[in-house]
């Protein structure tokens, strides 16, 4: 059994956990983790000025959120993560709502992406199978890949790592070869989109500022390495050095990407939900290589499926470490006795996410329905960061500890780019309230997010207390006992 760990801000020492992921493995699974063609279909939809606002959203949140990472994890190296890092910073209670908050989110991420999975792999039966997909095929087909990316972290990361590094090496395959897509299509017709200085100046309306929270929301994801810390060798090397090779394959990915679609599909005609595969398409079919947008679909569809793999395995570590701490049930700080994994918080992820895949279908399209969940997984996602950045900055000036990264600028730089973190962090969540303008039920679609969120908060709040009041029922051996 799991041993239990002090109230004062312990760390998880050693809960079990089998260190499987090298070097290699860090970085793909940051480029998984962090990048997803789903942004750069919805940033190509926005038009050529969302390259713009992909890099000052790269500036304001992805750089400040990397400093805060390599920071943190190596001062606090333990499995937990954000869990870990908020509890040394804030004690155990922000330390719970940090973890509640991030947890409860990628539950609710996990929807959005498995329904970007389904779309994409409609294009396996060629392009005129996405014409009879209604909301059923979006439902089964996501619950059928939510099922495959549970059972492989079931069975360990020594075999769901796998489908992570699958997923990263598939990632960049497509890239390349939207990247070729868009040279093709540019000789054939030039380009699509206009990237004159008028295009690519971003809009000030409010349904355009609004978009800069779901942009912002597509730079995070470096922070998901520091749950698995206790399954990384060497973590302290490790993860700064894979952040290092990952971050310039992050940038091209949605620079380079979104610019190829809007190359070859007109800005107007983009779908937000299937873009890269629309642009690939579009113009395999033109030049007389339909078999390229079937193989196209085969990368992009195991891409998506080392996504939600990654997600399953990396957040299931943060109730793993609340099981552990007694404020969640015993049983999820337990491992399973042969492949040594978390199985009570996979299946309860698993179970959630099937839940809110329905859910979120209820009373709209399937457009209607992404956006909802893309729009409350904004919301849901940046809260725990606000947490992140206030911890980094806190700790920033705090006495080095042996084994820390030595960031240029030192504690300064923390400090300043923690800041800019939070500040971003604050907008992008108030902005991402609000509904597209084509959405047909405004009042609804607010009423989900708002529901969602607080429904988040309020059960957080309601365990921690629960578990609090257990944790002072038992006595003080058995709370540090096996």
């Amino acid at each position: 059994m799991a041993r239990g760990l002090p109230r004062g801000g312990g760390a998880l020492k050693d809960p079990g956990l089998r260190r499987s992921l090298g070097l290699f493995d860090v970085t793909l699974f940051l480029v998984v983790a962090t990048t997803n063609l789903q942004w750069v279909a919805t940033a190509a939809a926005a038009g050529p000025s969302s390259l713009v606002v992909w890099v000052v959203a790269g500036l304001a949140l992805f750089v400040p959120l990397a400093i805060a990472v390599v920071f943190l994890s190596s001062r606090y190296p333990e499995a937990g993560g954000l869990y870990v890092w908020s509890k040394r910073a804030f004690g155990p209670a922000a330390g719970f709502m940090t973890g509640w908050t991030y947890w409860t989110s990628t539950v609710i991420y996990f929807p959005g992406l498995l329904y970007f999975t389904a779309g994409n792999a409609l294009y396996l039966g060629g392009s005129g199978a996405s014409a009879h997909a209604g909301p059923v095929y979006y439902v089964v087909a996501s619950l059928a890949a939510l099922t495959i990316a549970t059972a492989l972290n079931i069975v360990g990361l020594d075999v769901g790592k796998w489908l992570n590094n699958a997923g990263g090496i598939c990632r960049w395959a497509s890239l390349m070869l939207l990247i070729a897509v868009g040279v093709v299509a540019f000789r054939q017709h030039g380009s699509a989109s206009s990237f004159g200085a008028a295009a690519l100046r971003p809009g000030t309306q409010f349904k355009d500022v609004i978009f800069w929270s779901t942009i912002a929301l597509a730079w995070v994801g470096l922070e998901a390495i520091s749950f698995m810390s206790g399954e990384v060798k060497d973590p302290r090397r490790s993860i700064p050095r894979g952040l290092a090779f990952a971050a310039p394959l992050i940038v091209t990915i949605y620079l380079a990407g979104t610019a190829a679609v809007l190359v070859a599909v007109p800005a107007h005609d983009v779908n937000p939900l299937l873009g890269a595969m629309q642009a690939i398409d579009l113009t395999a079919h033109g030049a007389g290589l339909p078999w390229l947008s079937i193989f196209a679909a085969i990368l992009v569809t195991v891409s998506c499926l080392g996504s939600a793999g990654l997600w399953m395995q990396a957040c299931a570590r943060i109730p793993f470490a609340a099981g552990i701490d007694r404020y969640l049930p015993e049983t999820f700080g337990r491992l399973h006795p042969r492949w040594r994994t978390p199985v009570a918080a996979l299946l309860t992820q698993f179970a959630f996410a099937a839940v809110l895949l329905v859910l979120g279908q209820s009373g709209t399209t399937v457009k209607g329905a992404y956006d909802v969940l893309v729009s409350a997984t904004v919301v849901t996602s940046l809260m725990p960061f606000l947490y992140v950045f206030a911890a980094a900055a806190k700790l920033s000036s705090a006495p080095p500890l042996p084994g820390q990264a030595r960031i240029f600028g030192g504690s300064a730089t923390v400090y300043v780019t923690s800041i800019v973190g939070f500040a971003t962090t604050a907008a992008s969540i108030v902005l991402a309230v609000f509904p597209a303008d084509d959405e047909p039920n405004k009042t609804l679609a607010v009423a989900k997010v708002l529901f969602l969120t607080a429904l988040m908060l309020l059960g957080g709040a309601a365990v921690y207390l629960r578990g609090k009041r257990f944790a002072a029922s038992i006595p003080a051996a058995l709370r540090e006992g096996s």
